[in-house]
């Protein structure tokens, strides 16, 4: 593994104006971390990788490279590109195995973080690098968020999120787990006990219903709840997801994995208009999924899906086919067509105004409408990328400190 690691770390042209480091969202400086690999120096670059991004491991396993590194890479233009989240990952796995955190000097002041997901994990690392008594608080049992509740082991090990863990507290960083912040203890109770600022990152687990007849049937389930605990599930063989994006095919991957014979998936447009990345949809395809296109879901029965045929126009509008309904036989269906903040903090918490979505507004750099109080990540945004999430959270990290010190 290493041999092939270094040689494809050789291939790299070392281009002045480095195109991967440009497709980055957050500018990974893989140009020079590469060459400190070159040069047997990888404690150096697993640490310019860290300082960059503490994330780091979980985008080289989760991000779209062909997209953004890999997909500007000068070489992918006549042949192959160098695999430079497999040189992340080899790179980073190795220097979280030795991490230290540096010897910073506190500076008296507190910073809470509600929710573990990749912003939270983010900005607590940057905040107690500057000195900061940062406390995470998790209403789950165990940090992630997202990344352990919404992605499957299969593509992203949670020894990683536990890893992770390890090198918060070395940092100095407090966590409360099952802590939910908006039940027992609120916003208000955080700053009387002297947290000068805080960062919401709850996300986004609230499923987006179809509103449909039969959706509350014991057959049918959403995929985020899905995604938490597929263990307690009895799906039956056969299984209809309803979706077209990342998550769907996550769900369909993870219902082959534990036992269900045939994964079908719906979407009621056309192949062009399918959001999951295409890689993913292949690996859905190759095991063993299949794909249903231009079927408009209807109704839920306990025979299955009451699906109808539809036309899409040139626009990607769906126009359903009268008399065309038909039952499509299954054991259970999962809904994935994302999902929306939960309101427990915003509706206990006075100041803080969110969107039409429920989303919670904020400036560029995260500040909420009320003083002290900042904002990231999907809670924000909606559903989007991890690797979109740090590059917020950064932001956000330095705009909390600037607050902090002058206030």
């Amino acid at each position: 593994m290493k041999e092939n690691i270094v040689s494809e770390a050789k291939r790299c042209l070392q281009c002045k104006n480095p195109q991967c480091r440009r497709g980055c969202p957050i500018a990974t400086p893989m140009k020079e971390a590469m060459t400190l690999l070159r040069e047997n120096k990888i404690r150096e670059a697993g640490e310019l990788l860290f300082e960059n991004n503490p994330l780091s491991i979980v985008c080289s396993l989760v991000c779209s490279q062909e997209n953004q590194c890999e997909g500007h890479c000068v070489l992918g233009i006549k042949g192959i590109p160098v695999p430079i989240g497999a040189i992340e990952n080899y790179i980073s796995d190795y220097f979280l195995n030795i991490y230290e955190p540096p010897k910073i000097e506190p500076n008296g002041m507190r910073a809470a973080i509600i929710g573990s997901g990749p912003a939270g994990i983010t900005i607590a690392f940057f905040l107690a690098r500057k000195g900061y008594q940062v406390t995470i608080f998790e209403s789950r049992d165990k940090i992630g968020g997202v990344l352990r509740y919404g992605i499957p082991e299969f593509r992203l090990p949670k020894t990683i999120l536990d890893r992770l863990k390890k090198a918060l507290i070395a940092t100095g960083v407090k966590i409360r787990p099952n802590t939910a912040i908006g039940a027992n203890l609120t916003i208000d109770d955080l700053q009387r006990d002297g947290y000068k600022a805080i960062f919401i990152g709850t996300g986004v687990w609230r499923p987006n219903t179809m509103r449909l007849e039969g959706e509350s049937l014991g057959n049918v389930h959403y995929a985020i709840d899905y995604l938490k605990n597929p263990d307690v599930y009895e799906l039956g063989n056969e299984v209809v997801v309803i979706g077209g994006g990342n998550t769907a095919m996550d769900v369909a991957r993870t219902v082959l994995r534990h036992g269900s014979r045939n994964v079908t998936l719906i979407f009621n447009r056309t192949e062009d208009y399918i959001t999951a990345r295409k890689v993913e949809l292949d690996f859905s395809l190759m095991d063993g999924a299949k794909i249903i296109y231009k079927k408009l879901t209807k109704r839920f029965v306990d025979e299955g899906v009451i699906l109808s045929d539809c036309e899409v126009d040139e626009e990607g509008n769906c126009t359903e086919i009268e008399g065309s309904e038909k039952l499509f036989p299954c054991d259970s269906a999962i809904i994935a067509i994302g999902q929306g903040p939960k309101s427990v903090i915003v509706s206990s918490t006075k100041g803080i105004e969110v969107g039409n979505k429920g989303l919670v507004s904020v400036d560029n750099e995260g500040r909420t409408t009320r003083d002290g109080i900042f904002a990231g990540g999907d809670v924000v945004t909606g559903a989007k990328t991890v690797v979109e999430a740090i590059k917020v959270s950064k932001l956000v990290a330095e705009a909390m400190d600037e607050y902090m010190r002058t206030h």
